[in-house]
């Protein structure tokens, strides 16, 4: 996918703009000229500095999007990554998330320290965050889009960053054992003469 760079360098110059000097107009036609959605265009007309934040938000949206020159291939291919997500991870189709968490709570959760049972917490949250997204994408109409691409991208972009951030937190609750203090304190600690020093656990992971 190639870009007119010289409109790219219109939008940074527009963006570049103090607030207070900003023709909020032409930042409406920019968008027009982005996604053709007449529609949009004629609402954001009809008060345009009363839609800045929206005209900025998109347009910088926008932009970030060509100034990192992201190819179709690569955003069918984040797309193909959110679908083994979403078959492989979780059910965004079931009505209620938490159901799939009761299978991984540990049954020593009520013991664990406060951050770690926070984790598990954390993840119902990311979990149901990531169906909002995927339902958003899901709906989304780029018919009318000359960049479809740009459209979908900061949502296929969350939901994978979701998906690290949910994975890593597992990691983290399923291995914690409450010894990883003990040994950082024992490596730490001067050897007694005729103590041999502790040896360092290896935690199993899962392949």
């Amino acid at each position: 996918m190639t870009f007119d760079h010289d409109f790219t360098e219109k939008i940074q110059q527009w963006l570049d703009t103090p607030h207070e000097e900003r023709d909020y107009k032409q930042g409406a036609l920019y968008l027009l000229k982005l996604n053709g959605n007449q529609i949009m265009y004629r609402n954001l007309m009809a008060n345009p500095r009363g839609k800045a934040e929206f005209i900025e938000y998109h347009l910088r949206k926008h932009f970030n999007f060509r100034v990192k020159e992201l190819t179709h291939t690569q955003v069918a291919q984040m797309q193909k990554q959110v679908e083994q997500i979403e078959k492989k991870h979780y059910s965004f189709a079931e009505d209620n998330p938490a159901k799939e968490f009761k299978q991984g709570k540990r049954a020593d959760h009520d013991t664990l320290p406060e951050e770690i049972q926070a984790l598990y917490v954390e993840n119902l949250s990311i979990l149901q965050r990531m169906r909002e997204v995927h339902l958003r994408l899901r709906t989304l109409s780029t018919a009318d889009s000359p960049c479809p691409d740009s459209e979908r991208y900061p949502f296929l972009k969350e939901l994978i960053e979701l998906d690290k951030k949910i994975h890593a937190n597992w990691e983290q609750y399923d291995h914690f054992t409450g010894s990883e203090q003990e040994v950082i304190k024992v490596e730490e600690a001067p050897k007694s003469e005729g103590k041999p020093a502790r040896k360092k656990r290896t935690k199993k992971t899962n392949s």
